[in-house]
């Protein structure tokens, strides 16, 4: 037994009628901006840790110098 299109029609029918089209634009656009910050968190943190690495060990050494 398959889903057939009238089985797709009447849910997208009855999901319009409770949500309203309004509300699932603005939900369409809020997961698009969830992937986005999501593909953006998934390159950002390996680029930010050696850069905060590199960061925290130059204000170590000015630490240090300093002490001395």
């Amino acid at each position: 037994m398959s889903i057939g299109f009238w089985q797709i029609a009447i849910v997208v029918v009855l999901v319009v009628l409770l949500f309203g089209r309004g509300k699932i634009s603005s939900l369409m656009g809020d997961v698009a901006k969830g992937i986005k910050s999501f593909k953006k968190g998934m390159k950002d943190p390996v680029q930010d840790q050696s850069d905060t690495t590199s960061s925290s060990d130059q204000s170590n050494e000015e630490e240090n110098s300093d002490k001395k």
